[in-house]
């Protein structure tokens, strides 16, 4: 397996993160802290362009280009290790990266608009590496799972049905340096188990992609519809699916009510991101850390054995829903 680091780590920001389920990056953070892991964040960072590159707005140069100025933030950080919570941010880095240190030709055009713009800031070949300095933080976690073990506070039911959701962005695009497997992934189903919880391990859809597809949500919805519609059908008996990145997250959470009247199917499948679910484990606050209440289909967990935890995650579920009767 490829070096992981725990230290020296830049964080990388996400603009659906931030935008649709902010509490991933809040229970992120609470997991490097309870695991000793050393980071920083930079709100100088900006967006990796993802939604914009892969619906045509930005060309391959520009996207580069934005990802050679967030190297040298993370450089001059003395953060240079690039932990993406996204796994669009992660492909991204990761190819823009690569046309950095191996294509001249956009190395001298990136150097050159910086220095046009007078901004001091230049691009040195190998100053980031692809494989050794940009992760996914599942990598990160991942690295630590025997550690996190000793961390778990909460017990949920053992029939609990769980599948996961592998990104392709993860999975899909740079293959080699994919922890887990590609035709079978499985770091997903690693952190779980880590958690002291069951997955239902494979299943006939498990590699097959949200069907969010970027521009393709809006300009082929039925299209992008059919193939979201077509795994959450295979999920019907499966009470929580877990996911690695906001885009497939926001697909099946925020889509699942339309396809359910779309397909005339009724689903169960509740939608949490790794991160939440190993801070929600280690006993972080529903509400304030794991942010449960901005999901549109509601988490409700069945049973837990630990009775204390159980109560304040009711209290909290209560509140929420205290909050949602007002706003109605």
């Amino acid at each position: 397996m490829k070096p992981i680091p725990d230290k020296n780590i830049l964080l990388f920001k996400s603009c659906l993160i931030s935008t649709e389920y902010p509490g991933v990056e809040s229970s992120t953070k609470y997991v490097f802290d309870k695991l000793g892991i050393e980071y920083t964040i930079d709100h100088d960072q900006s967006c990796c362009t993802g939604l914009g590159h892969y619906s045509d707005v930005f060309d391959q140069e520009s996207t580069t280009l934005i990802a050679a100025r967030n190297f040298d933030i993370a450089i001059k950080n003395n953060h240079p290790n690039i932990v993406t919570m996204c796994a669009t941010c992660y492909a991204i880095n990761k190819k823009a990266a690569k046309l950095l240190n191996n294509n001249e030709k956009i190395r001298e055009e990136i150097n050159t608009v910086f220095k046009e713009c007078y901004v001091d800031r230049k691009y040195e070949v190998d100053s980031i590496d692809p494989t050794e300095n940009i992760f996914h933080v599942v990598e990160i976690i991942y690295n630590k799972k025997d550690k996190l073990k000793d961390l778990i506070k909460i017990e949920l039911s053992d029939d609990l049905k769980i599948a996961t959701h592998h990104a392709c962005h993860y999975c899909k695009v740079f293959y080699n340096d994919t922890i887990g497997g590609v035709r079978d992934p499985n770091i997903l189903d690693k952190l779980v188990e880590s958690c002291n919880l069951k997955t239902v391990g494979w299943f006939n859809e498990k590699r097959t992609t949200c069907g969010a597809g970027f521009r393709q949500r809006f300009v082929n919805k039925d299209l992008s519809m059919k193939v979201s519609s077509e795994k959450l059908i295979s999920l019907k008996d499966v009470d929580i699916l877990i996911h690695m990145c906001p885009n497939c997250h926001m697909q099946f959470d925020r889509y699942q009510p339309y396809i359910a009247k779309k397909t005339d199917n009724t689903f169960k499948t509740m939608h949490i991101n790794i991160m939440q679910l190993i801070a929600m484990m280690m006993g972080a606050d529903i509400e304030k850390v794991v942010g449960l209440q901005t999901h549109t289909i509601p988490v409700n967990i069945k049973a837990i054995k630990n009775e204390d935890k159980w109560k304040k995650i009711n209290k909290a579920k209560e509140k929420l829903e205290r909050k949602k009767d007002k706003k109605l």
